[in-house]
């Protein structure tokens, strides 16, 4: 069975999401909807498909199996109930939405109509981070001491209605949860607006985890070069990650032990650095792909709304610890 795929927004991500699905084996593109006219008419002449502005009278006239949201941040309730409402699947890029009422309604809807909604979480779906994470459940690492995040780049005109940390954070709250596989009990956050007009563009965080790993968050919008860098350091030495290139690198912790001025020391040595082998794979293709699998099977998303949730109210307890300058408790 082909699946019917329409795309709602089809800027920067939307653009990518029908170049995807106009690839798939398991599913077509059929329409796309913007109510950018400009962005639509290269969407229409690549792929020969129907166009609108209006992505109601898509819906009506389309009638899609499975839609992708690409719109921003502050419309994602609106556009994702009246899919959902339609008995259509949705895939929803993130953040699920800007606050955790708003994510609540939609996933309530999600539930209340029986369709499947998945989340843009992409980083889950990087080769390099799933190689990482079977690594990590294998013990390689022992025991987790701290988690570094880097996700820094430069201003992105695009994104008016939300800053860094909505945008942005999410991303590693996800996954540094889902790596560590322990919840973040307590947030600290120092947070800047230095360019942006009405949104923080700068995050510097500390997360606790109830397993005692300590988290660092750095995110902005105001460096002039895209860096996506990942740490973990722990009792057999480090992991280091690069989401774009998806290179994968442990660095071995060759244990020091010897004695000074009559102390017995044991510490930490410089061993060997190994590179693990990655088959790499566009994430977003892998995405997509899986959330395909999961309308044709009737399976559960592999990221679904109740995760996404969490990830948004990680990042309001980073805003409201930014806010108050204290820490705060999840």
């Amino acid at each position: 069975m082909v699946l019917k795929a329409a795309v709602i927004g089809v800027g920067m991500m939307g653009r990518n999401h029908a170049r995807v699905y106009a690839q798939m084996e398991h599913a077509t593109l059929v329409a796309a909807a913007d109510l950018d006219t400009a962005a639509l008419e290269p969407i229409a002449r690549t792929y020969k498909i129907n166009v609108y502005t209006d992505y109601i009278q898509m819906l009506e006239a389309e009638k899609p199996d499975l839609v992708s949201i690409a719109v921003p941040t502050r419309l994602h309730r609106e556009v994702a109930l009246a899919v959902m409402q339609r008995g259509i699947h949705v895939f929803l890029e993130k953040p699920i939405s800007a606050s955790v009422e708003e994510g609540q309604e939609i996933v309530d809807c999600a539930k209340k109509e029986g369709v499947k909604l998945a989340v843009g979480h992409i980083e889950r779906f990087n080769p390099a981070i799933i190689e990482l994470k079977r690594l990590l459940d294998a013990g390689q690492l022992g025991r987790i001491f701290q988690i570094h995040a880097r996700r820094v780049g430069p201003f992105p005109p695009r994104v008016e209605d939300v800053g860094v940390v909505i945008d942005l954070a999410t991303h590693e709250l996800n996954l540094l949860e889902y790596l560590t596989g322990s919840q973040v009990e307590s947030v600290y956050a120092e947070i800047e607006r230095e360019i942006h007009a009405t949104h923080e563009d700068l995050l510097t965080g500390i997360l606790k985890f109830k397993d005692g790993t300590v988290g660092i968050l750095d995110i902005n919008w105001l460096t002039p070069t895209k860096i996506r860098e990942l740490s973990l350091i722990g009792e057999r030495g480090m992991f280091s990650v690069n989401y774009l290139t998806q290179d994968l690198y442990f660095y071995e912790n060759d244990y020091l032990n010897g004695h000074w001025e009559g102390l017995a020391i044991m510490g930490v040595s410089e061993g060997r650095r190994i590179r693990h082998n990655i088959k790499r794979k566009e994430p977003l293709v892998a995405e997509l792909e899986s959330f395909v699998q999961a309308v044709a099977d009737d399976t559960e998303p592999q990221i679904g709304g109740e995760e996404a949730l969490r990830a948004v109210l990680l990042a309001q307890r980073l805003l409201e610890s930014g806010r108050k300058r204290e820490v705060v408790w999840v």
